[in-house]
């Protein structure tokens, strides 16, 4: 079973994503910021898989995707980007900076499920 951690701070929008995935048969869970994300990454923890949410506040899902990619130990970590961002200067900048997949909201779940296959499949997983 795919381990998928969302990153999320419209919780609404998280557990949707969260139910889309275990009808997908994916383990999930939930972060409604990016920075307990980062903290549970750093303390060993490692999903399959993120999906992140480009606009959160002061630190999103771009900066997060950054710190992903900088590290050695995480910079082969599918991660899927999502957002109600629609626009090609945030789509490009989000694949160029290291995102396997991007999803617009709303979120529909053949995209979903392409988006993660794609990923897992850009880092000889799945």
């Amino acid at each position: 079973m795919i381990k998928v951690w969302v990153v999320d701070d419209d919780e609404e929008m998280a557990h949707a994503v969260q139910l889309m995935l275990k009808l997908l048969d994916c383990e999930s869970r939930c972060f409604f910021s990016p920075h307990t994300a980062a903290q549970a990454l750093l303390s060993g923890e490692t999903p399959d898989l993120l999906i992140l949410d480009v606009m959160m506040g002061a630190a999103g899902g771009l900066d997060l995707l950054g710190f992903v990619r900088r590290r050695a130990e995480l910079k082969e970590l599918p991660v899927v980007m999502l957002s109600a961002e629609t626009s090609d200067i945030i789509i490009n900048t989000a694949l160029s900076s290291g995102a396997d997949a991007y999803v617009t909201k709303p979120v529909v779940l053949e995209e979903l499920e392409a988006a993660i296959n794609n990923a897992l499949a850009a880092h000889g997983l799945g």
